[in-house]
């Protein structure tokens, strides 16, 4: 294993990329800005190396980037209702930054930060974030890691941890875009998707769950057997209407806490990549980059169109602290908040 870094100048200061390459060439480089994902380059069925992650060319291209590419959204990722939540009975207000509603922890949020980073060993990175009491209406003061390992066995494993000095809400995740054929390949629509789920949560229209756990069965939200990500996105169906296609979290069936679990499988036939997504978290949101015309220049220099990535995002559920009946968001001083999202490529 071999670590390289790079340094770039932005409006937010020195951003730095860190490449982990195995011992067959694959790589991934990480970014310091928002503890992002910038590039994997993995292997085709002929031996080919592409990067299969949607990213930019400029490095400062990833600052308040509208689809998040690669990074980590916090303090909670997803949609927080209205802006609005109770804790203790106390009432606090965010910033709203999508239609009337909260998204991924605020306009700055922890995807806009430029983290700490350290190298440990020839394999990881860590990147660490504190976010200050009040931080985007947040209370409590968290201290958040981010661990990245890349191995010979083109596995990146993620951990997140976290801790607070006062109650307080949390949801991470990575809102990485995958395309198997390559990021400069074009649509993802012909990629098959497999989902470990039964159940997902229908939305209202501004994509705020409603509190139901629908069952996928005999509506296009069922991926319990690979399908095509494109063969049902246009039907006559209310929910794929409300978000121009996929953009839905889905319940981890037989979700244990604290154990790691597959829940998610991505393939392509033109490339012959697969790629297995296991995790601790007890949903995933999967965005079919319904709204990716217009961001920055591709990594490659060309310019991305909808459809052309699918995040993958293991989390909590959207609006968790409003909805009792979801798994508690909650992290109170004394308890430590980790996941684990590991990405296995074949």
């Amino acid at each position: 294993m071999n670590i390289t870094t790079q340094q770039f100048n932005s409006p937010k200061g020195s951003i730095t990329h860190y490449t982990i390459t195995n011992a067959s060439g694959a790589s991934v480089t990480l970014s310091t800005l928002g503890a992002g994902i910038v590039a994997i380059n993995v292997p085709d069925k002929d031996g080919q190396h592409d990067n299969v992650a949607l990213g930019y060319k400029d490095a400062a291209s990833w600052i308040a980037d509208g689809p998040c590419a690669g990074k980590i959204p916090g303090r909670f990722a997803n949609r927080i209702a209205r802006g609005h939540f109770k804790l203790d009975d106390k009432a606090y207000t965010l910033a709203i930054n999508n239609g009337p509603n909260a998204l991924h922890g605020g306009p700055e949020g922890f995807m806009n930060r430029i983290w700490d980073a350290k190298i440990s060993g020839n394999d990881t990175i860590v990147f660490i974030y504190v976010a200050e009491d009040g931080e985007e209406g947040y209370p409590g003061n968290l201290t958040v890691t981010a661990r990245y390992t890349w191995n010979d066995n083109n596995e990146l494993t993620l951990v997140l941890e976290a801790d607070t000095d006062a109650p307080t809400v949390i949801n991470l995740t990575n809102h990485v875009y995958f395309n198997l054929d390559g990021e400069a390949s074009g649509s993802v629509l012909e990629h098959e998707l497999r989902l470990n789920s039964d159940l997902y949560l229908p939305t209202d229209e501004t994509q705020i769950p409603t509190g139901e756990f629908a069952p996928v069965a005999g509506t296009p939200m069922d991926f319990r057997e690979f399908k095509t990500i494109g063969r049902d996105i246009n039907a006559e169906f209310e929910p794929l209407k409300i978000g121009k296609g996929y953009d839905h979290c889905w319940i981890v069936k037989d979700h244990e806490k604290g154990i790691l679990k597959e829940v998610a499988a991505l393939k392509a036939a033109r490339s012959g990549r697969e790629l297995r997504v296991l995790t601790t978290q007890p949903g995933m949101q999967i965005y079919t980059g319904n709204w990716l015309e217009g961001c920055p220049e591709s990594i490659s220099g060309h310019n991305y169109h909808d459809y052309d990535g699918v995040a993958i995002e293991c989390q909590n559920f959207p609006d968790a602290p409003n909805h009792p009946e979801f798994p508690s968001s909650e992290l109170r001083p004394g308890e430590e908040y980790k996941e684990t999202i590991k990405f296995v490529f074949k």
